[in-house]
């Protein structure tokens, strides 16, 4: 009976040592998941921060271009303005010209 025991106390304790090291083992594995995954967020924060610089320094970019489109646009309308008055009596004083000839 004693014999029975003391075998049955060394298979306990071996089960009891190799759920140990498994367990060990898993959580070794598990560990090496979340550190990947960790640098795996870390390299997507990274990306995602250089992407929205990107972003902004081409927005800031095209803004830029918009506003020297805009403002060149604006010129031209302000010198045609100016000039509308002249171009008009220019060509009423063809259609008066020509209606005196025609008398």
């Amino acid at each position: 009976m004693s014999i029975i025991g003391i075998v049955l106390g060394v298979i306990a304790i071996g089960l009891f040592i190799w759920l140990k090291n498994d367990q060990k083992m898993s959580n070794d594995l598990h560990e090496g998941d979340l550190i990947a995954a960790k640098h795996a967020y870390e390299a997507l924060i990274n990306d995602l921060n250089n992407y929205q610089i990107k972003t902004d320094r081409k927005i800031v970019e095209l803004e830029k271009q918009l506003e020297l489109k805009t403002g060149g646009t604006l010129r031209e309308i302000d010198k045609l303005k100016k000039e509308l008055p002249l171009s008009i009596r220019k060509v009423i004083g063809h259609i008066e010209f020509s209606q005196n000839n025609l008398r």
